[in-house]
């Protein structure tokens, strides 16, 4: 019987610093939707120690759907859903590949891990545009990666991967905390919480701001 499950090493090495961040986040009953899921290994990991939190987990490529979906079976989690097909890069995640049942809540948090730096700067923009919809409000949005601050790498490993990801593709690249800051207050998020994590990545937590009034 064929294994579809893909595996990634920086999975196994962060998906426990990033746990950690989830614990003091996430309230017991959290719906959460993860973009780019990739191999699915990190929603595998979060859905077995959140045993309470539903874990929805997505990704464009049917390939790492497939990983995704045998991880979850493997793992006999109940509370990882089977995964999407979003795109980040999609105007509307409410349009032709949100196939999910209408009853569904409102997200307690977006996830999205290790993204934003291996694809063009509109998937950000994707994203955070789709996650402020998605969102209820005082959700969150969870940023991981390396990221710039003050136009300035945070380690000379960083500059040496930025320059890279810019060799295999010009339109990635590290990107500078305050154009993500900027970019979510301009959907609606609050300033957000800076986590430090190792190998000098960084954990940005943008919350949804409450409604607006009429």
């Amino acid at each position: 019987m064929n294994d579809a499950r893909m595996f990634a090493p920086a999975a196994q090495r962060n998906r426990d610093a990033i746990l950690q961040v989830l614990r003091g986040l996430l309230a017991p009953d959290a719906f959460v939707l993860e973009i780019a899921s990739g191999s699915g290994e990190h929603a595998a990991h979060f859905a077995a120690a959140l045993p309470d939190c539903i874990f929805q987990p997505s990704d464009p490529d049917p390939a790492r759907r497939a990983s995704i979906d045998a991880w979850a079976a493997a793992s006999g989690l109940a509370n990882m859903l089977p995964a999407l097909a979003l795109d980040a890069l999609a105007d509307d995640w409410a349009a032709d590949d949100w196939a999910v049942p209408l009853a569904m809540p409102a997200a307690d948090a977006v996830l999205c891990l290790n993204m934003i730096h291996i694809a063009p700067w509109a998937a950000a923009v994707g994203l955070v545009r789709n996650a402020a919809r998605t969102l209820r409000h005082g959700g969150t949005l969870f940023l991981y990666g390396p990221f710039k601050r003050g136009d300035a790498h945070t380690a000379p490993s960083n500059a040496a991967f930025d320059r890279d990801l810019r060799e295999r593709n010009p339109g990635w690249g590290i990107r500078e905390l305050e154009a993500v800051t900027a970019l979510a207050a301009g959907a609606g998020f609050a300033m957000p919480e800076i986590v430090e994590m190792p190998a000098n990545n960084l954990s940005l937590l943008f919350r949804k701001g409450p409604a607006t009034q009429a």
